[in-house]
């Protein structure tokens, strides 16, 4: 377990689930789990984001104690061989995916204007389909967004919000995060809450309910301060925890155990 101290006294055990990572396969995979396990992480949640990396999120989660996986279509994968994900075969294996116990949501998912590497219109569309699947199954929903606000509350808004709705590695700032809560919706934040640039992020997690706040790496992307350069791990969600901890103006202790309850609830994780 990692240790913190609690204004100056006696140290206590902190325990942190990282609920956003892509975990590679085989034994790199195996040695990212037991590092993280030693700093401190007692669950991982790694992503799907088309049918390859569900299939492989879901065998991982259910081969490795305290791992759990989502299945889904990223918006970079929405238009597959030019047509959207949600018309070819590969959907009804997607949809089975999440009835394996191990795989509690649906994502990541959603728009991203900044790279487009799939038509917007499809985008759109393989995203509401997405929505509307949480919706049936009653499960959570994953969302990336980026540049996409807009587009991304319309969505939600026509299809109705899912109960739990999580918005991953948040980068908006206290409008968007205000957006988001309205809709019930969790902000998970990512090591960019302690990049020296992002103080729009920093305001929007100080203002977040300690009930809505969660904690990822994403990794193996944006490695938070000071491992800026370096690839990501998800045994240094411990560091993305301490910059979130100080944006809130909060002690590591009760980020720590809020966002690992939180994200108890919001997967409805069990052991």
């Amino acid at each position: 377990m990692s240790v913190a101290t609690t204004n100056g006294d006696e140290p206590a055990l902190v325990e942190w689930i990282d609920n956003h990572c892509h975990l590679p396969a085989g034994a790199e995979g195996d040695e990212l789990v037991g590092e993280a396990r030693r700093a401190g992480v007692v669950g991982l949640i790694t992503i799907g984001t088309d049918l390859a990396s569900s299939r492989a999120a879901a065998a991982r989660a259910e081969s490795t104690e305290s791992v759990w996986a989502t299945a889904g279509v990223h918006p970079h994968d929405a238009e597959v061989n030019g047509s959207p994900a949600t018309s070819g075969p590969g959907w009804a294996e997607l949809v089975d995916l999440l009835a394996r116990p191990r795989v509690v949501a649906v994502g990541e998912c959603g728009l991203d204007y900044h790279y487009d590497h799939s038509p917007r219109a499809t985008q759109r569309q393989v995203f509401d389909a997405q929505v509307e699947l949480a919706n049936t199954l009653d499960v959570p929903l994953v969302i990336h967004t980026r540049e996409a606000w807009d587009d991304t509350f319309a969505v939600l808004d026509a299809a109705s919000v899912p109960s739990t709705t999580i918005f991953h590695c948040f980068t908006g700032g206290p409008g968007e995060a205000a957006r988001c809560l309205e809709r019930g919706a969790f902000l998970s934040f990512s090591g960019i809450v302690t990049f020296g640039s992002a103080d729009q992020v920093r305001a929007a997690a100080a203002l977040c309910p300690l009930d809505r706040l969660l904690v990822e790496t994403d990794s193996p992307y944006l490695a938070p301060a000071p491992h800026r350069g370096a690839p990501n791990r998800p045994a240094l969600v411990v560091a993305v925890g301490r910059g979130l901890a100080e944006a809130c103006g909060r002690s590591i202790n009760e980020v720590a155990q809020a966002t690992t309850a939180n994200a108890r609830r919001a997967f409805r994780l069990e052991s």
